[in-house]
């Protein structure tokens, strides 16, 4: 008897999963997902998972199953798979991946911890939604409001498919203006180096790429110098733009790590902006949004990352500190594939203390 899409059968179930080849798995994957029979999905997962136990290389059937069920099942099927251990494999955090598709709402009643409660919750809020005073969304999981602030950046969000992602990268400004790296004395502060290097731990940890960071005396060129560029290009950029691109840093899991997802890069950039306006954690909004203003933010590229980056804005210019005062730069440009990478270069400069921090992070897909 035929498999039918408008009537998926296990008739021959048991010989697919014995047979154990990939792609007959995955096109009845796709057709009870099309007819909705989530009870079936969950029943080829168990299957799976059991043919793994006796020597089938069934896991990544089974994973992939997790995946679709928490993107495209009814909310009660979707939480289920929002376990510690699903989705390990996955396009990126089973979190971010039902949170994408359902309201926080539809899956409160089904969530199974506090800790997955939280995640969803802030991933939502990401997505629009305000859960400030809701006891269910758990904000004390990720210590941040329930709701974006006004001064908080649009935060590039991923879009998720049944077999592939959408992760835009931010639009940045082209840099043009050239300076010199400069000596500078270093800062001996662990906790604001362990903050900056966290914005890319994922794409040295679980995709072979690399990150430095410096804290010193002095200006920015000091800074960027103590990680090695001899000399570079740079642009001011307002606070709300390093926050974004710290946000979408720790939200990408590179070029081949697995991707943490919006909240966990939202939570990690406030982390890195509280250590580097010296509050306290949690901190307060507002008195975070004046701190990150007080203090001059730039993106840098090192001559070798440099690539030109054309763009519907160019033209426009933003203005540059002290001695490049004057200097123009174009916009913009994608810190993502026009370089065939991944690369995070900020800065960041108090004027008061007199003291700068940098980070150069880098990750490549071939």
């Amino acid at each position: 008897m035929a498999f039918s899409d408008d009537e998926p059968r296990q008739l021959d179930l048991d010989d697919l999963v014995e047979a154990a080849e990939a792609n007959p798995l995955l096109r009845r994957v796709d057709a009870l997902c099309e007819a909705r029979s989530w009870d079936a999905l969950v029943e080829l997962a168990r299957r799976c998972r059991e043919a793994y136990e006796r020597g089938k290389q069934l896991w990544p059937i089974a994973e992939h199953i997790d995946y679709r069920l928490a993107l495209e099942a009814s909310a009660p099927f979707a939480a289920s798979v929002l376990t510690p251990a699903a989705g390990r494999f996955a396009l990126g955090p089973l979190t971010e991946v039902a949170a994408s598709t359902h309201t926080f709402d539809e899956l409160e009643p089904h969530l199974p911890s506090p800790q997955v409660a939280g995640v969803v919750a802030a991933e939502r809020v990401l997505r629009g939604e305000v859960l400030t005073g809701r006891p269910g969304a758990h904000p004390e999981v990720l210590e941040l409001p329930m709701h974006l602030e006004a001064w908080e950046p649009p935060y590039m969000l991923a879009t998720y498919k049944a077999h592939e992602i959408e992760a835009p990268s931010p639009e940045v400004a082209q840099l043009t203006a050239e300076v010199s790296a400069a000596d500078a004395e270093p800062i001996d502060d662990d906790e604001l180096h362990r903050a900056l290097l966290d914005l890319a731990s994922t794409w040295v940890t679980g995709s072979g790429g690399r990150a430095e960071a410096a804290v010193v005396e002095g200006g920015v060129a000091g800074a960027i110098g103590s990680l090695g560029a001899r000399s570079f290009l740079i642009g001011e950029v307002p606070a709300r733009e390093a926050l974004a691109l710290m946000a979408w840093a720790a939200a990408s899991g590179g070029a081949h790590g697995r991707r943490r997802g919006a909240a966990a890069g939202r939570s990690a950039a406030w982390w890195a902006a509280a250590e580097l306006t010296d509050l306290d954690w949690p901190p307060d909004p507002d008195e975070l949004a004046r701190e990150m203003d007080r203090l001059r933010w730039y993106r840098w590229e090192p001559h070798e990352m440099t690539v030109p980056l054309p763009g519907a804005l160019r033209g426009a210019t933003v203005p540059l500190p002290g001695a490049l005062r004057g200097a123009t730069v174009p916009l913009p440009g994608a810190l993502r594939g026009a370089s065939g990478g991944w690369n995070l270069h900020l800065a960041v400069e108090d004027p008061d203390d007199g003291w700068s921090a940098a980070i150069a992070a880098e990750d490549r897909s071939d």
